[in-house]
């Protein structure tokens, strides 16, 4: 595998790993931006508590309206806190909630056994079990620990041996 390669199937697993989510209550055009951005937001303040908007943006490398719109995604589904930076009240300062919500759980819960029967165009368990193998390999070296347990897939949903 070369660069490309792996950058192509990098593609591959996002388009994958959005299918896979469930929709926001009141559906996916209720919200600007997409699910991708919300969870690279979310996967940043998870790194970084008690961060900024233009932190947030300046690490991630999106615009700091986009931030400021999965924030604000974020907030409303009980995944984030908010408060003014003790420091510089005008600042907004962004935390994890202390408690998992609803959504969060829901998201959290969800397999990827449907999308990933999308995209290999095929329901043979074999093939799939493969797959959700090679997956699980992949996420056990390669996601950041700063991630933690709440981006991790709690179920593949692959068909059992």
């Amino acid at each position: 595998m070369n660069g490309v390669e792996l950058f192509l199937l990098g593609r591959t697993l996002m388009k994958i790993g959005e299918e896979a989510l469930p929709e926001p209550p009141g559906g996916a055009g209720r919200y600007a931006g997409s699910a991708r951005l919300v969870l690279i937001v979310a996967s940043d303040i998870a790194a970084h508590p008690d961060t900024a908007v233009g932190e947030i943006a300046a690490r991630t490398g999106l615009p700091q309206s986009q931030v400021s719109s999965a924030i604000a995604r974020l907030k409303e589904a009980g995944s984030v806190q908010t408060a003014p930076d003790p420091v510089d009240r005008r600042r907004v300062l962004v935390r994890q909630a202390a408690e998992v919500s609803e959504r969060v759980a829901q998201v959290r819960a969800a397999g990827i056994a449907d999308a990933l029967t999308n995209a290999l165009g095929s329901d043979d368990p074999q093939r799939l079990r493969e797959v959700s193998r090679a997956l699980d390999v992949l996420a056990r070296n390669l996601l950041p620990s700063s991630a933690g347990p709440e981006f991790r897939r709690a179920d593949t949903a692959a068909p059992s041996e």
